[in-house]
């Protein structure tokens, strides 16, 4: 904690910005005061941006997909590191293929994205099915959520890495950050 705050506490004097990731509740509930008065926290995601926000300077190209509820955290990771550099994104949630209407009634949408981020815990399958559907790049995220043969992720990630649907690209387990980062590579947008 105390290096978090000796950051932060210096940050005014540069005008610097910070995105901080993996700040859990208990290290949030930690900080003093009056650094984390200036932190835009977001406990589901466990993201805190400490100084002024981005401006979102253009229409989205990206579309944030969870296969279902349980992979909100994850994406709401990648949403937040996304706006942080001033790019936006169109979210569709809980629409996996256990219930494959939900996808289709959003195809059309979705595919109007330049890139597809998919967030998919269990099997994964989603990434797949959208890597068959779009024509654009598709980002998957594996998540640890799940029961049964899941194994923390591993199950989600293998299938991801597994995928015989071209144009996907995969990031490790959870790395909603490194997902937004991919993103804004592929859209040639500097961080």
């Amino acid at each position: 904690m105390a290096q978090i705050e000796s950051i932060l506490a210096q940050a005014p004097t540069h005008r610097d910005r910070f995105l901080l990731t993996r700040l859990s509740t208990e290290k949030f509930a930690a900080l003093n005061k009056t650094i984390a008065h200036r932190i835009d926290y977001d406990p589901v995601s466990q993201t805190g941006i400490f100084g002024a926000a981005k401006q979102i300077v253009a229409a989205s190209s990206v579309a944030l997909l969870t296969a279902g509820t349980s992979d909100i955290p994850v994406s709401r990771e990648v949403l937040r590191t996304l706006n942080y550099y001033g790019i936006a994104a169109t979210e569709f949630n809980d629409i996996g293929v256990a219930g494959l209407w939900r996808l289709t009634e959003k195809l059309e949408a979705i595919r109007s994205h330049a890139i597809t981020i998919v967030v998919a815990g269990m099997d994964a399958a989603l990434v797949s099915v959208m890597g068959g559907l779009t024509r654009g790049v598709v980002i998957a995220v594996p998540t640890s959520v799940g029961y049964g043969a899941a194994r923390g992720g591993e199950t989600a990630l293998s299938s991801a890495l597994s995928s015989c649907a071209p144009g996907v690209v995969v990031v490790n387990i959870d790395n909603g950050f490194g997902a937004a980062c991919a993103a804004m590579r592929i859209l040639n947008i500097g961080r």
